[in-house]
């Protein structure tokens, strides 16, 4: 799906496919057609994006020589379903579908040459697959590390990794003729988990090759105000890349013994849910839902809001809710002025098969369906800021 700002700049709209698990080619292949394909059809559109998750054995293999016609086979696959890819997620490494993942999710980090090398192939793979009309691609990546351990020696390893990051990708875009940036994905509990620990963080970047990821469901989770934020994004001169349009789950009051049975399903023991509260004017922090839930001490007169990308298009149900205004607010920041703010728009929601029971798809025609009303809900607000939907 493509729409046309006033500008006259093209802006892709995709699914994030680490929804799917994925630990090969013929995996890959699969979701592709049968999940891809099939939400192009059920939207009825000429064109969707697909914003690959390629755990780091599949990248390995598609950007080596031996694994040429495995790439050759994924872009015939891609254009057999009408389905075009201009970004890759690059955040989780691999085994995002594992029994357990949480902290996992942030190793190898930004420290360590595998997060680079993995980085580096994604962008290798993704100018192989990037449409002809296409301006540039977009990889997305964690925002260095988590916050523990961190200190200035890990500081300046973490800018050295990011100087060779910046080098690798001029060296692909003097071979490939294709430019592909990076974008770090400020996130709750990470070394940059807000706009400003970003702008204190990541000034120093080569700002034509890598920028900022802008995840909604983690804006609204850190209480950030969308305007603020892409003002001080505009103010110190980081680009946003890339954004995902995503939504969290908030609780208005926690105290409320039906909310706290209501949210206690979502508690649950794969992904890290990060839990913010709003009291006083301050926010306080617990690093996963349960350990908000189980402590006397997390504060329960003001609302909390929860790392948990509850689907975009629908609210939980009462008394929980979902920070959907708050992503429409985003993305009528990025799209409503004379300008486009960004050209890669990703909807994230990997939480599907941990939702609470009542909630989570049937099936693989039940998730066909929702993720192409997450789609389509995203493009109307989208054509409701001015943006004209062309595929």
């Amino acid at each position: 799906m493509r729409f046309r700002h006033a500008d006259g700049s093209v802006v892709h709209l995709a699914y994030c496919t680490n929804v799917h698990p994925t630990e090969d080619v013929e995996a890959l292949l699969d979701q592709v057609t049968r999940y891809g394909a099939g939400a192009r059809s059920r939207l009825g559109v000429s064109r969707l994006g697909l914003g690959l998750w390629l755990p780091a054995p599949v990248v390995a293999r598609l950007a080596s020589e031996a694994g040429r016609r495995d790439l050759d086979r994924l872009r015939t696959t891609l254009a057999a379903g009408g389905l075009e890819v201009v970004t890759l997620n690059a955040f989780p490494y691999q085994g995002f579908h594992d029994p357990r993942v949480k902290l996992g999710v942030y190793h190898p980090d930004w420290l360590t040459t595998q997060r680079l090398t993995y980085t580096l192939g994604c962008a290798r793979v993704l100018a192989a697959l990037l449409p002809d009309d296409a301006v540039r691609g977009s990889v997305s990546s964690l925002p260095l590390a988590w916050r523990t351990p961190w200190d200035d020696a890990r500081r300046g390893l973490a800018a050295d990794r990011l100087a060779q990051l910046a080098d690798g990708l001029a060296k692909i875009e003097a071979d490939t003729g294709r430019t592909i940036r990076v974008a770090l994905e400020p996130e709750p509990g990470c070394v940059v988990e807000t706009i400003d620990g970003a702008v204190a963080q990541l000034g120093a970047v080569d700002t034509d090759r890598i920028g900022i990821c802008l995840d909604a469901c983690h804006l609204a989770t850190q209480f950030e105000e969308p305007v603020d934020a892409l003002s001080a994004l505009a103010a110190a001169g980081l680009p946003i890349v890339k954004t995902q349009a995503s939504a969290a789950l908030e609780i208005a009051d926690p105290s409320d013994p039906a909310a706290r049975r209501a949210l206690a399903p979502y508690a649950e023991d794969r992904f890290l849910h990060q839990t913010r509260a709003r009291t006083r004017g301050r926010i306080v922090s617990a690093d996963d839902l349960p350990a908000a839930m189980s402590s006397a001490a997390f504060p329960d007169d003001g609302p909390w809001r929860v790392h948990f990308h509850v689907p975009v298009h629908e609210q939980p149900e009462p008394p929980l809710a979902a920070t959907q205004q708050h992503l429409t607010a985003t993305l009528r920041g990025l799209f409503g002025g004379e300008h486009a703010v960004t050209d890669h728009v990703e909807v994230e929601t990997y939480t599907w098969s941990v939702l609470p029971p009542g909630r989570r798809p049937d099936g693989p025609d039940g998730l066909v369906a929702g993720l192409a009303a997450e789609l389509r809900w995203v493009a109307d607000r989208m054509v409701e800021i001015g943006m004209e939907e062309i595929a």
